[in-house]
């Protein structure tokens, strides 16, 4: 038995939890993603995530992960410090609330004007010496709250495919540090996904379900983020080899099909989910 879930980005982010989770829970889904918006431990107090899982649970649901994304690649050492800061928050309260899984990545972000271009405004090599600097704080943390983080590949950034990720990795021995597996990043960089599930097993601690068309470039021109079971993913291939590993974990619906979900679903996030649980029904049998 499979668990599926979804990530309460879109327009959940304004709503009220109770009713989202109620709204997720009666469309099928047994698991809640919740990203930064929702419990943000500076903005929204410590116990906030702890509340969270409370109305999660009642309704049924587990939270299968929480996200505290932040671009660790800026230039601005103050604003980096503060977001480094934030971070450590997240992997804190998400300990206190038993959230056993914290979603981060490297950075940059090609979406960010302000951010540092790679090979222009930063060297690789720059970038990676950064990077170990924050993650030898970020591990320690996780470590001593009894948390794992995952490391989201996204595309643009340093950590963007499975041989940069597997840089990251390597530089830890740490049992804290492993991915959230969203194959649509690793497929736009023509990976291979079984191939990369079986290299990573035990270091996959959560999985979006995404998919992707495209090539490496600008997001909305080069490639997209399509409705799951129209893009490169093969969605058989992938879940028999997360079924070779082992994983019993969730998979969360990541939906970014933004230009849909304007022009389509007018908005509309309770469409979204509810077309997503769609596609799961037809790409996932029981």
């Amino acid at each position: 038995m499979r668990t599926f879930g979804f990530l309460a980005s879109l327009g959940f982010t304004s709503w009220k939890p109770e009713e989202v989770v109620r709204r997720l829970a009666e469309l099928g889904y047994q698991a809640v993603e919740w990203p930064l918006a929702h419990y943000n431990p500076q903005t929204k107090g410590r116990d906030a995530l702890s509340r969270l899982v409370r109305v999660s649970v009642a309704a049924g649901l587990e939270v299968s992960e929480v996200g505290a994304q932040h671009d660790m690649l800026t230039l601005d050492e103050d604003l980096r410090r503060s977001r480094v800061n934030l971070v450590r928050e997240c992997i804190q309260v998400a300990g206190d609330a038993g959230v056993k899984v914290v979603n981060i990545f490297t950075g940059p972000a090609p979406w960010d004007p302000e951010a540092p271009r790679l090979g222009v405004d930063l060297s690789e090599g720059e970038a990676w010496d950064i990077i170990q600097q924050v993650f030898d704080e970020l591990v320690l943390v996780a470590e001593r709250s009894g948390v794992y983080l995952a490391v989201e590949a996204v595309f643009g950034h340093l950590a963007h495919d499975y041989y940069t990720v597997q840089e990251l990795l390597r530089r830890y021995d740490s049992p804290r540090l492993g991915i959230n597996m969203d194959p649509s990043h690793y497929r736009l960089y023509g990976n291979d996904i079984p191939w990369v599930i079986r290299q990573l097993g035990p270091r996959i601690y959560h999985v979006h379900l995404k998919d992707v068309i495209g090539r490496p470039g600008v997001h909305g021109k080069d490639f997209m983020f399509p409705m799951l079971g129209e893009g490169l993913i093969d969605w058989r291939a992938f879940v028999a080899a997360l079924d070779e590993i082992g994983y019993t974990g969730a998979l969360s619906v990541e939906f970014e099909s933004f230009t849909y979900y304007r022009t389509v679903l007018k908005d509309d996030p309770v469409k979204a989910a509810a077309i997503s649980m769609e596609q799961i029904k037809a790409l996932f049998p029981a």
